[in-house]
Parts: structure tokens; sequence; C-alpha cells
């Protein structure tokens, strides 16, 4: 099974390359901005040594679907997708914060509060909660977006406004854009008997000032879900949650010594191991999208993903 972990095109009216932990973002001209889902696997802030195949295409297909699901409520960059593991939209100036929001006290932040913090980027959290507990309000956690490897960082609004990362008219846009997204997102997820747990979104503004979406929505690399049927009672038994997210990724790195930190090794990922993480990822897009994913051919990926991009741009 081929896997796309790099690329390295040469588009027409190609001003700039900017590689992320997962996806690489092709600069046009400055007005368009070619973003291509790799394959690459990201945890703690750090990119696995190896693919995982097709995580490219279910990415960046169920952030098209959710783009297109909650334009109404949110402008959003996205124009097309050319290829599976293709979108193409609108250049935008990123926003240096990651607006993080939680409807459960799940993975950072019930790490958190089990070392005994109350408080999450300036944010209270009540006593007597169980890890996967309900919030009683949604709470947004923003998050320093990092450059060349670092690890996000947790920042308070008001951190945001003192230091004028975000000025406050936008940052209350921001803020208003998050929620809505997030209850749009719970709802469509309750249609697939999913809790959306957590999720973060970006966003950026175009060349008119106009604020928009960006990046990826809803996927299963940006938020985490739980199953509804039996969660109370799993709750109830102070059990684990059965989740759909990149959680089990962590957890399996966890378990092998490695959290991100200084002088730690990544764990050995066999062939086995490699194929159960695709798979993995292959029920997660059919379980958030409640469509069966159709694998794209993936023979001679870098060629389909360059030619499909040609085409498009020529138009």
């Amino acid at each position: 099974m081929n896997t796309i972990v790099d690329t390295n095109y040469n588009f027409p009216n190609q001003k700039s390359v900017y590689k992320g932990k997962v996806r690489e973002v092709y600069n046009i001209n400055d007005e368009l901005l070619v973003m291509i889902a790799t394959d690459r696997l990201s945890a703690f802030d750090v990119v696995m040594p190896r693919g995982i195949p097709f995580k490219g295409q279910i990415l960046n297909q169920i952030a098209t679907k959710m783009m297109n699901a909650t334009q109404d409520l949110v402008p959003n960059w996205l124009i097309a997708t050319p290829d599976p593991n293709v979108a193409v939209g609108h250049l935008c100036e990123p926003f240096k914060v990651e607006m993080v929001i939680r409807g459960y006290l799940s993975g950072h932040a019930a790490r958190e509060y089990k070392i005994g913090k109350r408080v999450l980027c300036g944010v209270a959290m009540p006593n007597g909660m169980k890890e996967n507990d309900k919030f009683p309000e949604p709470i947004i956690t923003p998050s320093t977006k990092a450059e060349n490897g670092e690890h996000d960082e947790d920042i308070a609004r008001e951190e945001i406004l003192s230091k004028g990362i975000v000025s406050e008219k936008d940052y209350e846009i921001l803020e208003d854009y998050t929620r809505k997204l997030f209850q749009r997102g719970t709802e469509i997820a309750a249609k697939q008997g999913l809790i959306l747990v957590d999720t973060k979104y970006e966003f950026g503004k175009t060349k008119e000032g106009k604020i928009v979406l960006i990046d990826e929505i809803h996927t299963p690399d940006s938020s985490r879900y739980f199953y509804a049927d039996g969660y109370k009672e799993r709750q109830d038994k102070g059990e684990t949650q059965k989740q759909l997210s990149k959680e089990f990724v962590r957890q399996w790195l966890i378990s092998n010594g490695f959290q991100g930190k200084e002088g730690q090794q990544i764990p050995d990922m066999t062939d086995e191991y490699i194929v159960s993480v695709s798979d993995r990822y292959i029920e997660l897009y059919e379980n958030i999208t409640g469509v069966k994913f159709e694998k794209a051919n993936t023979a001679a990926i870098e060629n389909r993903i360059e030619k499909n991009v040609l085409a498009y741009l020529r138009k």
C-alpha cells in the first residue's frame, strides 16, 4: 500500500511551499492555496516515521464534507477538491492561535485536571468531575500555533488580547464562529450516533479582510468523538469511553514509553500495526460521515495528485 509522506511539486505560478505536520500548502500566485493532505501521522506534535495508507484522503474528504455542511454558518476558504488528497482554496493570513473547544473533560484537559489544575487557559473547570464527564457548557481553551516542530502551548484569552496576537474585535468573531461550528458539529455527530467531545478550529483572513475557517474541521486528527450508545453506562461504572479519534495512537505510544518528551524514542511501528491504524481511520471515516469509504488508486499517488492539480489550475 503506497503512501504519500512528502511532496516536491513545482506548479505553474507557484510562489512558496509551507510544510506542516501533516499538510503541505502550495501558494499559487498569492491568490490560491493548494493544500495536500499527506499520509503523515503526528502525535504529541511529533511526526511518526511511517505514513498511514489512505489517511490523507480520509482527512481531506471528511474536512470537505464538514466545510460544505457548515458554510451557511461560517464562511470558509475552500473552493474545490480536484483530487482525493487535495483541497484548493483562497489564500489567507492565518491567525496565530488555534481555537480549541471542549464539551467534555477528556484528553489534554483531563490530564491537566488529574494533576490538580482547575483552570485551563483562564477558564475555570468545576470541582468533582470525572474524566469524560460533560462540562456544564462547552469551554474554549485556545493554544498558540506552534512553528518549526515546537509544541502548541495553552494560552488564555486575556493573554491573546494583551499580547496583540489577535485584536479584541476579531477574537470575538473567532469565539462566535467556534461556538457555532461546535454546535453544528455536535448535531451532525448525534445523527451518526456519536458525541463530538472536543475539537479545534483554525481561522484566517482573506485579502479582503474577511475572517474564514481554514485547514481541517471535525476530522479524527482535530477532534475527539465518543459513541453515544452506552456513554452514560460507561461513565456511571467508571469505564473507559469507546471513542473515535487519534487518541488510540496516543495511548499506544504512551504504553510504549513515548509522549514526545526529550530523550524518548518513537516505538517501532510494524507493518501489522500500520495496517491496523489505517483500518481504524477508515472506520472513523465511515462512522463520522455515514458513507462507505472508497479507496483511491494509490499505485502512483504522487503522479495522480500532480496530474489532477495541474488540470484544475489550467482551467
